[in-house]
């Protein structure tokens, strides 16, 4: 196991929001896609394969925590990487890969990241899409919402009405829809839309939930209706461009006790306090996503800067 489970809930009682602390499932390097992993690196070495091959944004978490995770068990990664808006974090992030020993190819477009992975496809190569965002992934938070189900039993929280969560590649979202149906919890899933463009991002999210909840055993497939309800608003100029608004909610969430980045969680965080704020739900979860692990012990033996081609993708924001 990756993780520490269950992660924490806490109330933010003057925001009138409770938030899902998926920040802490790991000390080295947390955030949601520790839970993809925890479903993705055993099924990669169940199949005996010895290499996984991925794709993001130059500054992806995924890219990162698949870099942490899957090298510690004994994995090689690569990843296509296409360009996103220079930002610190960003810049630690892709630093962090580089001293990971993940092998990074520059690319320029997401149809050119496909093609990368296709070339270096093998039959010791597992194929992960963008995100982890793929069924095998996002059973992974099939598990996460029996975990919330079982807090919610316990009386760690009030049943949640509304869980507001960050919708990239979309496997975290179709998870939670599908583990919420199935563990027996009402709550409608928020999709906060960070990437795009919004109609392929909605239709992989919508095909992930139907997908999944079938893998995890799901025999009643209208249950699912009504379940997801994505919200656009917070994108703004596209993936990776500060909001005024999610400017403002990292700077709300600061003063509460979490961090988070102008790409995911600012975006899905200004999303939550819109939906606590418009009062169609008595209890709103925000699930906070954003490895709040420090980074600098990878950074310590970090290149200051990247290679040339990688600095390419680094876009002015």
């Amino acid at each position: 196991m990756i993780g520490v489970y269950p992660t924490p809930v806490v109330h933010l009682e003057k925001l009138g929001l409770w938030v899902k602390r998926d920040d802490l499932t790991n000390p080295i390097y947390g955030g949601n896609k520790v839970r993809k992993l925890e479903r993705l690196i055993p099924y990669a070495l169940s199949k005996g394969k010895k290499r996984i091959v991925t794709v993001g944004a130059v500054g992806s978490h995924h890219v990162l925590a698949t870099a942490v995770h899957a090298t510690r068990a004994g994995l090689l990664v690569e990843a296509a990487l296409v360009p996103q808006p220079r930002t610190e974090h960003v810049m630690d992030n892709l630093r962090a890969d580089l001293a990971l020993g993940a092998k990074l190819h520059p690319v320029r477009t997401y149809a050119g990241a496909a093609l990368s992975m296709l070339v270096r496809a093998r039959p010791s190569t597992y194929l992960v899409p963008m995100g982890g965002s793929n069924v095998v992934g996002s059973l992974g938070y099939v598990d996460a919402a029996y975990e919330l189900a079982a807090q919610v039993k316990a009386g760690e929280l009030p049943e949640p009405d509304a869980i507001v969560v960050t919708v990239g590649s979309g496997g975290t979202a179709a998870g939670l829809v599908a583990g919420l149906v199935l563990a027996g919890l009402k709550a409608r899933v928020i999709g906060i839309v960070v990437a795009a463009p919004v109609w392929f991002v909605s239709f992989w999210s919508r095909h992930l939930v139907r997908a999944v909840y079938a893998h995890a055993g799901g025999r009643n497939p209208r249950a699912l209706e009504g379940r997801l309800e994505l919200v656009t608003t917070e994108l703004g100029k596209g993936y990776g461009e500060p909001t005024e608004a999610g400017k403002r909610a990292k700077d709300i969430a600061r003063d509460s006790g979490l961090h988070l980045d102008l790409t995911y969680t600012a975006k899905c965080f200004a999303g939550a306090l819109d939906c606590v704020a418009s009062a169609r739900f008595a209890n709103v979860l925000y699930w906070h996503t954003l490895s709040s692990a420090p980074l600098a012990p990878l950074l310590a033996r970090a290149p200051l800067a990247p290679p040339q081609a990688l600095e390419r993708l680094l876009l002015a924001p």
